[in-house]
Order: C-alpha cells, then sequence, then structure tokens
C-alpha cells in the first residue's frame, strides 16, 4: 500500500534535481560534515569528529565550519585535547561560526557528557544524542547516517525546509524545519532519506537560494509551485 498523500510531480521534480546535482560541486559536497573529520583516526574519533562538525555547522556556512574543523584537526580534536583546552583558546579556534560562544560552552559540556558516560564515543540513538547540548534533531538524525551509518530519519535544514515547502513537498506549510521533517518522512519512501538531505542542500546553495532563486537556470521551473513569483 503506498502512501495516501504523496506531492504532485515529485518523482520528476527529485530526478530534475538529481540532474543538476550531477557534478556535486556545491559547498556541502567539499565542506560538508562528511568531508570534514579524520578518516585516518579511530572510529569513535571519527565519529566525535562527525559531532562537532555538526554542532559547529548550524546557522554556519559550509567554507567556515571547514576552516574551524581544519584548525580544531591541527589542535588536536579528541574528547580529552578539547576538556583539556581552555574555553578562550577553543573560541579563537572555532571563531568566526555562527553563534561561537554558545558553542564553545556546548562543545565543553558535551564533550564531558560524552567522556563521562559514553566512553569517549558518541551516542549511538537520536533520543540520547539530542540531550546533548547544542545538538538538536537535524545534527542527530545526521550524526546516526554518517557516524553510524544508521538512517534513523531525515536531516532537515534551512535549505531541505524552504525547498520542501517551495516544490510543495509538505502537504500543508511547515513552519519549522522540525515540522518539515515530519512531513517529508511521512511520505517520502525511506530509500531516499540518506540521500535527501545533501541533494537539496547543495541545489538550495547553487540554484534555489532563499533570496533571488535562479528559477531560469532550474529544469524544475516549469514544474515548480514557487517559481512564477520570481
Amino acid at each position: 500500500r503506498g502512501p495516501a498523500w504523496e506531492p504532485r510531480d515529485w518523482r520528476q521534480q527529485l530526478a530534475h534535481i538529481r540532474a543538476m546535482r550531477r557534478a556535486r560541486d556545491a559547498p556541502v559536497d567539499r565542506l560538508g560534515a562528511e568531508q570534514c573529520f579524520d578518516r585516518s583516526a579511530p572510529p569513535e574519533v571519527r565519529r566525535y569528529q562527525v559531532l562537532l562538525s555538526l554542532m559547529l555547522s548550524s546557522q554556519t556556512k559550509d567554507e567556515v565550519t571547514s576552516a574551524a574543523m581544519l584548525r580544531l584537526r591541527e589542535h588536536g580534536l579528541t574528547v580529552d585535547n578539547i576538556l583539556q583546552t581552555d574555553d578562550a583558546a577553543l573560541g579563537r579556534l572555532i571563531y568566526p561560526v555562527g553563534f561561537w560562544r554558545n558553542k564553545v560552552k556546548y562543545i565543553k559540556q558535551t564533550t564531558a557528557i560524552l567522556k563521562e558516560q559514553y566512553g569517549s564515543d558518541i551516542p549511538r540513538t537520536v533520543k540520547e544524542l539530542v540531550k546533548l547540548p547544542g545538538v538538536g534533531p537535524k545534527m542527530a538524525h545526521l550524526a546516526m547516517n554518517i557516524a553510524w551509518n544508521d538512517i534513523s530519519g531525515i536531516g532537515v535544514d534551512t535549505h531541505v525546509h524552504r525547498i520542501a515547502n517551495r516544490l510543495k513537498w509538505v502537504k500543508k506549510e511547515t513552519r519549522t524545519p522540525e515540522e518539515t521533517r515530519v512531513a517529508l518522512e511521512d511520505w517520502l519512501p525511506r530509500d531516499l532519506w540518506s540521500e535527501i538531505n545533501w541533494l537539496l542542500v547543495g541545489f538550495g546553495q547553487q540554484t534555489c537560494l532563499p533570496v533571488g532563486p535562479r528559477c531560469a537556470d532550474c529544469l524544475n521551473q516549469a514544474l515548480c509551485p514557487a517559481a512564477k513569483r520570481c
């Protein structure tokens, strides 16, 4: 039995977005969380680095997050090393990510919890991940996917939220990324959940921009309910 509701033309729209994203040359492809960790590090250190890159990335451009992650890795991005780094030094390492002062606090608190409760690894469930200071649902689902290779849900950021509403991939308009996640998971086939985040994020960075979307360059121009307003 198929879902009770699904958006008009979504398969065609998705095929078009895949075609537009074929080059994989958006900032998220080069500098996103999947590119920011040290692949030669032990597994628990890699997972910790994935979580930190996601914490840094909120309300921050991928270029800025990537540069901060590079500085942290040069400094030594492990649980023990971050716990020994004083707040001022940590702030200098992550500046100018968005809300960097808050993030220093969250990183220190979360890192201490990981050491005390998880043997310096990260939790294996969304429920435990979102309890960590500074970790929201989007980060938790992306961490599950990237760090644990477990598709627990769709990672919805501002790009995915905006595009889902523009394409009417939600039954009725949603106000928050979390509402959009629930709405998308209700109908989108589960085997697409992993792909949809990076696909739409890159599309949102390059074509379906927040302000002045490039509708003339978009293959979905004829199929997009929002295109006519451009």
